[in-house]
């Protein structure tokens, strides 16, 4: 049986391991590390099988700047399922968690760049839809996606997408 809960300090080993064997290096993880040591907002959950940690997801701070306003949510990255527990519904269950989560917080919208034939089912859509765009060059449009918890909140925000700087190593 799988638990989703909240990453706790002595669970810190474990992610980082999750994390490199389920992307075979270790950028996730370093950046795991770099927001968890910088970062009170971050959001951060395990899933743990049997005492032992299988999966992990980290949402984290974003920015969409639009003009002269900024609107703040939450980006999704990374997600990390040890490679022997993969397609369990493992990953599933994270995202699910995450997103119940950041819904009863009242984030106004989460944002992910992933693999386009996965996240749509938790209601993802690709961000060109809001007009909103990544701030890395060359981003595939179906690849950033947008999960808009509150529309009203949103009406009307578009502009450029920003992660935390954490994440600029990585592209």
């Amino acid at each position: 049986m799988i638990c989703i809960r909240r990453e706790r300090p002595e669970d810190i080993a474990a992610v980082r391991a999750v994390n490199e064997a389920a992307f075979e290096q270790t950028t996730e993880a370093e950046i795991t590390d770099a927001l968890r040591d910088v970062c009170a907002d971050v959001l951060s959950l395990v899933a743990e099988s049997d005492g032992e940690i299988v999966g992990h997801i980290l949402f984290s701070p974003v920015t969409i700047e639009c003009g002269s306003q900024s609107r703040k949510g939450m980006g999704l990255a990374p997600m990390a399922v040890t490679p022997d527990r993969q397609r369990q519904s493992i990953g599933s269950e994270l995202v699910q968690a995450g997103l119940e989560i950041l819904r009863k917080q009242g984030c106004p919208f989460v944002i992910v760049l992933g693999h386009p034939a996965f996240y749509p089912r938790f209601g993802f859509v690709p961000a060109s839809r809001y007009g909103l765009i990544s701030q890395w060059e060359g981003v595939p449009d179906a690849a950033f996606m947008v999960l808009v918890l509150d529309a009203s909140s949103m009406a009307g925000v578009t502009g450029v997408a920003r992660y935390r700087e954490e994440f600029d190593a990585a592209m």
